[in-house]
């Protein structure tokens, strides 16, 4: 794995934190942004799988994408051993359990392995490259839909982040927001800080400001306090897992804004492409919550190792009730409650 230190130039309009280039993976390293934009080069299957699970690439849709490039260094790797290579994808599917993209885009990948009866490194590369093609186009579908339901002069709360960092293209959550923004319809941007791992003030913070837009980032305890005052009529957030019944797993946090909103009357929009859909999947009950190890709590503190007779519960993720949200936009539009995404 090799790294190196760029710049990515601040009104690049196709800008993207995940680029192939002759069978090597190039990922811009998101924990250490915004002070440093670092991209690493990835050329076997266990550097990818462990750039996942270590956060340098997150985001339901970004990890899918990332996972499908994987699967194809994978074929690189194993030649004709196409058992080993199975095991390779067993490998990235464990990598992070909740986000439901990984594991369509892994299965997408084996498809087209059973097709051609072998590993055709050429077609697995294409099909990866088509799965990151279909979520740019997908992104500017969500924000075109999800933007035209913004009256103007909204003020907007966002949470996580979910722009072209988290994804393949401009985002989901923040693709709306920019869209609206752009279109004169958003007013003010808050971007919640997201603990532990501060995705909202650094990731979220570094797209918006590197595109010239105004925001203003809050501490989560600020939430209630801002949505009384008035200031915000929407909050649009991503998902990592959209349950049939239109429960929704998202970023630590999501389900507390959902209750605060649905108590101040302010709308509730949730933003993601089809692929994070789990038709199998009744209900948010069945969903996995990814559990992370304690001490990112304390790291994120500035602490090494946390003080003797501490501890933490450190969940990634919790469940949205359906019943909180207004709407669920995807590429195929915007749905309303009764959600039915079984079919």
């Amino acid at each position: 794995m090799r790294s190196m230190t760029t710049r990515v130039r601040r009104t690049d309009p196709d800008f993207s934190p995940i680029r192939f280039e002759e069978g090597v993976l190039h990922l811009l390293d998101q924990r250490r942004l915004p002070t440093e934009e670092r991209w690493l080069a990835l050329d076997t299957v266990d550097q990818v799988a462990r750039a996942i699970t270590d956060l340098v690439v997150r985001g339901a849709p970004a990890i899918g994408i990332t996972a499908a490039f994987g699967a194809a260094i994978a074929a690189r790797q194993r030649g004709d051993d196409i058992s080993a290579w199975r095991l390779d994808l067993e490998r990235l599917d464990r990598s992070r359990p909740t986000a439901v993209n990984l594991a369509w885009a892994t299965a997408r990948m084996r498809r087209k392995a059973e097709t051609t009866g072998r590993l055709d490194v050429g077609a697995l590369e294409a099909e990866a490259r088509a799965i990151h093609a279909e979520d740019v186009s997908a992104n500017r579908a969500m924000a075109e839909a999800g933007s035209a339901l913004l009256d103007a002069g909204s003020g907007i709360l966002t949470h996580c982040n979910t722009g072209a960092l988290a994804t393949g293209g401009i985002g989901t959550a923040l693709g709306v927001i920019v869209a609206g923004y752009q279109a004169g319809r958003v007013d003010r941007i808050f971007a919640d800080e997201t603990r532990p791992w501060l995705q909202g003030s650094r990731l979220t913070a570094w797209e918006l400001a590197r595109q010239g837009i105004p925001f203003k980032v809050v501490v989560e305890g600020a939430a209630a306090a801002l949505m009384s005052s008035g200031q915000v009529q929407w909050v649009v957030t991503g998902a990592d897992r959209i349950a049939a019944n239109g429960d929704v797993a998202n970023k630590i946090g999501t389900c507390s804004l959902a209750v605060i909103a649905r108590h101040f009357n302010v709308r509730f929009m949730v933003v993601a492409p089809s692929s994070t859909v789990d038709p199998y999947m009744a209900t948010g009950e069945g969903i996995a919550i990814e559990q992370r190890d304690p001490s990112e709590i304390w790291h994120a503190a500035g602490l090494d190792q946390p003080p003797g007779g501490f501890d933490a519960w450190n969940p990634v993720f919790d469940v949205t009730p359906a019943g909180l949200i207004d709407c669920i936009v995807t590429e195929h539009g915007v749905h309303r409650p009764p959600y039915d995404f079984s079919n």
